[in-house]
């Protein structure tokens, strides 16, 4: 850990997943069973992840910027037989415990309730390998456009316990970056994110060492990088503005000798500032383009990028359909649905339509982007196909915030969509059309945004709101959300990123 200097060995881990593999299988969680993971970084949340990744388990770490109840719906969706929280969250113990009557509680460190406290039951067990050891799989949850994030439903196929799961970070670790027991890999971000949380086990798993950061800070992470020897990392385009914006004499003293490949994903990244990054650090950058389905994965190298600005890369896993409204195959540059053709299928837990629309025909799905292909086969994305904003990294659901807005006994009518913010990507825009008399003021705007505060988690909250006589709706009623959008995009540097 970099703040604290905890460290866990390779032998500490052995002991620490087999007592909480023991532990899952003692208090009933079999092969294919679930958990649910509520931690800040630390390296009992990484010993919980290894329990399960090592005993069958399917494990759902869940951000720790979620409201009780949208923690709930996760824990209730994913069917977690136990949920673990760090210390940190036991205050929501009570309240989550009368949410979900069929999922069993404990607390991951301090804890003065014998029968929640993890470590003691944990502590009880032998260190020793389950009987029936195999290959557990992370199910995080996915954007969705219904207002709930979905999770991916996974089948349980016994595997050898190095098996890794999903196969995608296989390729990208070990065939592109040439990661092995040698390599030193930081991780600046949370780890109930996926990239973080696979980067950091697949590089346990391959015998090399894992730097976790508890939190980001771009002058820590270069210091990290020079005393600890980094050769590998992951960031998002966030984590890139705010090095940049560190002084020139810090950037220029800053050590990344050891440096050999940064990847990024997870946002659109401002040309501008992935040039300067190269410029900078090199041409170590690798951006790839995936989901948490699994179903297609593209990569580009800094070679890449510098000769396409732009593209994200050609694909690794599955041929790219450029799809038209009608689901036929549009030719080379033209704009529309992006699909891997990969013959990998999946299914979003509890939402069936959702499944079927992510398809064109078995084994040829989307993620919901928008974009074209050139001549040399590299992929360009102009849009997602829904508006799901990502800052910082994060994923946030726009009808999530508009429903709660429109529960508000003044607003009429509600469009909540991503502007731009040059430090974190995107930011939450609300354009909001009062009813008839009510006064939009900058007091209107604090309540608004007090309203959302107190009913969501505080990223999902608008960063600011417009006030709009009329929003644009067709005759059938659909809010052509676009045309607002449009606007506050317009001219501006990142929005064709």
């Amino acid at each position: 850990m970099a703040e604290s200097g905890e460290t866990l060995t390779f032998a500490q881990l052995d002991d620490l997943s087999n007592r909480g593999a023991q532990a899952f299988r003692a208090l009933g969680v079999g092969l294919g069973g679930s958990v649910a993971l509520l931690f800040e970084n630390r390296p009992d949340f990484l010993g919980l992840a290894w329990a399960a990744q090592r005993s069958g388990v399917f494990y759902t770490a869940i951000s720790t910027h979620l409201t009780v109840d949208e923690i709930a719906y996760i824990m209730t969706d994913c069917g977690a037989q136990i949920a673990v929280l760090s210390d940190t969250f036991a205050h929501f113990i009570e309240e989550l415990q009368g949410k979900c009557p069929d999922t069993r509680f404990f607390i991951s460190g301090a804890c003065n309730d014998p029968d929640l406290h993890w470590q003691k039951v944990q502590d009880s067990m032998p260190a020793m390998q389950v009987k029936d050891e195999a290959a557990g799989a992370d199910v995080l949850y996915s954007s969705g456009t219904t207002g709930r994030p979905k999770g991916i439903v996974r089948s349980f196929e016994r595997q050898p316990v190095d098996t890794v799961i999903p196969g995608l970070m296989t390729v990208l670790c070990e065939d592109m970056a040439d990661m092995d027991a040698a390599s030193v890999y930081l991780s600046p971000a949370p780890l109930y994110h996926a990239a973080p949380l696979r980067f950091t086990m697949m590089t346990v798993m391959i015998g090399g060492t894992a730097i976790v950061m508890e939190k980001f800070d771009a002058a820590t992470m270069l210091e990290l990088i020079a005393h600890y020897g980094v050769t590998h990392t992951q960031v998002v385009p966030t984590m890139f503005v705010r090095l940049l914006r560190l002084p020139e004499e810090v950037r220029e003293q800053a050590d990344i000798s050891m440096l050999q490949v940064a990847f990024h994903a997870a946002a659109p990244c401002p040309k501008d500032i992935k040039g300067q990054m190269i410029e900078w650090w090199g041409p170590i950058l690798i951006e790839y383009y995936a989901g948490s389905e699994a179903n297609g994965v593209t990569v580009a190298t800094s070679e890449d990028w510098l000769t396409y600005p732009g593209t994200v890369g050609k694909s690794l896993l599955g041929e790219i359909a450029v799809l038209d409204e009608d689901g036929h195959k549009l030719p080379i540059g033209a704009t529309g649905a992006i699909y891997f053709d990969s013959g990998i299928e999946f299914a979003y837990r509890n939402a069936p339509e959702k499944t079927v629309g992510a398809y064109a025909w078995p084994g040829c799905s989307t993620l919901g982007d928008v974009g074209y292909v050139n001549e040399e086969g590299y992929l360009f994305l102009t849009d997602r196909a829904s508006y799901t904003i990502i800052s910082g990294g994060v994923n946030i659901y726009p009808q999530e915030t508009e429903d709660v807005l429109a529960s508000h006994p003044q607003v009429a009518d509600v469009a909540v969509f991503g502007v731009p913010n040059p430090e974190m990507g995107e930011e939450v825009k609300a354009v909001v059309q009062l009813e008839p008399g009510i006064l939009g003021n900058d007091a209107k705007v604090a309540e608004l945004i007090d309203w959302c505060k107190s009913r969501l988690s505080h990223m999902k909250a608008p960063r600011s709101v417009d006030f709009r006589e009329t929003l644009p709706r067709t005759p059938t009623g659909k809010m052509v959300k676009r045309r607002l959008k449009d606007e506050y995009w317009e001219n501006h540097s990142s929005a064709d990123s």
